[in-house]
């Protein structure tokens, strides 16, 4: 997976006049911490159609079951290239049968047009009212969030977003964190599919948190070229082991020994999945998997391997 220039995004907010030119100097790094975004060139339909949009989507959220660890799910895919639709949507589907959340699910993806129906666009404005909406739903004591997001990544900034020319951004570690804890959400599963994602363990760890990313903070991730199916990470963890009936340290491992297999057999520079479960996560953990789904599901797509 290639990097994010994060950097080549402030050449979109460049700004004549001297009211600019008196401001501080505009880093996306410092601006990712906050959460920044840009939208530009858009219609007020394509506005009115994504508030339609996730607003349907929030309104489907079935409530959650007293007594009853339930798990909802948000699968997002920020960047407009295919590859990333492709792999949130599939991971929407498995990651709802595996955890018991159909009915609990939202779906997201850059690249979203201006018509009446589809899935809401994958910004980060979208995903701050998807957390706050789960929460809202959710009994935050006994209940889990499990979190898929798939883009390119950046060493600093962290996640990207990119809609062709049009929606531009980033989410850093610590405005994610912030948006987590600000809906009170400590109870989650964190899927990073990016390059550089092992930047985000240190600021999202807590005793109930589970992460997995598709690199550490240092490394690329591979298999992100648009007209692919999936990623390694995504086709590893996604595509093969979580769909079949097995204990999530066992998918686990078996993701990372698939990518680290793929990663030799083509001479890259080893990716490094990071992997963090918190002392107390395996409480919720467990009785989700209790109700796992005993029957494998077929794989879906190319394999990540196969178009490299």
């Amino acid at each position: 997976m290639r990097t994010f220039q994060a950097g080549a995004l402030a050449l979109s907010l460049l700004v004549t006049g001297s009211a600019y030119s008196q401001q501080a100097a505009f880093s996306t790094a410092e601006a990712a911490k906050n959460g920044w975004a840009m939208e530009q060139n858009r219609s007020a339909g394509w506005f009115l159609s994504q508030h339609k949009r996730l607003a349907t989507a929030i309104a489907t959220l079935q409530p959650q079951k007293p007594g009853i660890v339930d798990a909802y799910v948000i699968s997002i895919g920020l960047d407009s290239d295919a590859v990333f639709a492709r792999e949130s949507a599939e991971a929407a589907k498995v990651l709802a049968r595996r955890y018991g959340a159909a009915g609990k699910t939202l779906f997201l993806t850059a690249g979203a047009d201006d018509g009446p129906s589809g899935a809401p666009q994958g910004s980060p404005s979208n995903l701050a009212v998807a957390l706050a909406a789960v929460a809202s739903k959710m009994d935050l004591k006994e209940d889990v969030l499990i979190l898929f997001a798939t883009t390119h990544g950046d060493p600093v900034s962290g996640l990207a977003y990119r809609d062709g020319i049009d929606g531009v951004g980033m989410i850093a570690p610590q405005r994610l964190s912030s948006l987590l804890d600000d809906v009170g959400i400590k109870r989650r599963m964190v899927l990073l599919s990016a390059c550089y994602s092992g930047i985000f363990i240190p600021l999202l760890t807590n005793d109930q948190t589970v992460i997995v990313t598709a690199a550490s903070s240092q490394r690329t991730s591979f298999g992100c070229a648009p007209g692919n199916d999936w990623t390694f990470f995504g086709d590893a963890l996604v595509n093969n082991a979580f769909r079949k009936p097995q204990k999530f340290d066992a998918a686990v491992a078996e993701a990372v020994q698939l990518i680290s297999g793929w990663e030799n057999v083509l001479k890259l520079m080893p990716s490094r999945p990071q992997v963090f479960v918190g002392d107390n996560a395996h409480v919720w953990l467990d009785a989700l998997e209790q109700k796992m789904p005993r029957t494998e599901t077929p794989k879906i797509g190319r394999p990540a391997i196969a178009a490299n």
